[in-house]
C-alpha cells in the first residue's frame, strides 16, 4: 500500500475570484511539479496529494505571509531547501502588503518555480523512505 505524501499550497483569492500573479503563476508551476510527481514516485511506494486552498482578503491581511505557501510533508519548502521566507510587494490585489517569497542560497524567488517544488519533495519522500524499516533480508528465510 503506498504512503501518502501530502503537498499543501495555499494563495489569496479576491471576493471577485482573482488571484495575484505570483500565485497564479506558483500555482501552475505546482500543479506541472504534482504532474512529475504522480509519475515517480509510486514506484517507490510513495503517493503525493495536492490541496489546494484558498486565504480570504481579510485572512491575507491579518497574515500576508501565509500566501503562496507551499508545504510538504507539514513543513515548507524553505524548510527542506534549507532556505527561508521573505516579502516584497506585489499587486493591486494584495494591497501594501509585502507577500511571501522565498529565498534560497540568496536568491529569492517570487514565484516559486517546478524545480524548487520537486526537489523539496524529493528531500521530504527521502525522509519518508527512511521511515520505514525494510522487512531483515536473510538468506536463510
Amino acid at each position: 500500500m503506498p504512503r501518502t505524501l501530502a503537498i499543501h499550497w495555499q494563495r489569496l483569492v479576491s471576493p471577485e475570484g482573482d488571484t495575484c500573479p505570483r500565485c497564479a503563476a506558483t500555482g501552475d508551476e505546482v500543479q506541472r511539479a504534482v504532474e512529475i510527481l504522480e509519475h515517480a514516485l509510486p514506484p517507490l511506494g510513495i503517493q503525493p496529494t495536492l490541496e489546494i486552498t484558498e486565504i480570504d482578503t481579510s485572512s491575507f491581511r491579518a497574515n500576508p505571509a501565509e500566501s503562496n505557501r507551499i508545504t510538504i510533508a507539514d513543513r515548507t519548502i524553505e524548510d527542506w531547501l534549507g532556505g527561508h521566507t521573505g516579502g516584497s510587494r506585489c499587486c493591486s490585489i494584495c494591497g501594501d502588503a509585502d507577500c511571501r517569497t522565498v529565498e534560497v542560497v540568496g536568491v529569492s524567488f517570487e514565484t516559486i518555480p517546478e524545480r524548487l517544488i520537486l526537489k523539496a519533495t524529493l528531500l521530504a519522500s527521502a525522509a519518508l523512505l527512511d521511515e520505514t524499516p525494510d522487512k531483515a533480508l536473510s538468506c536463510c528465510s
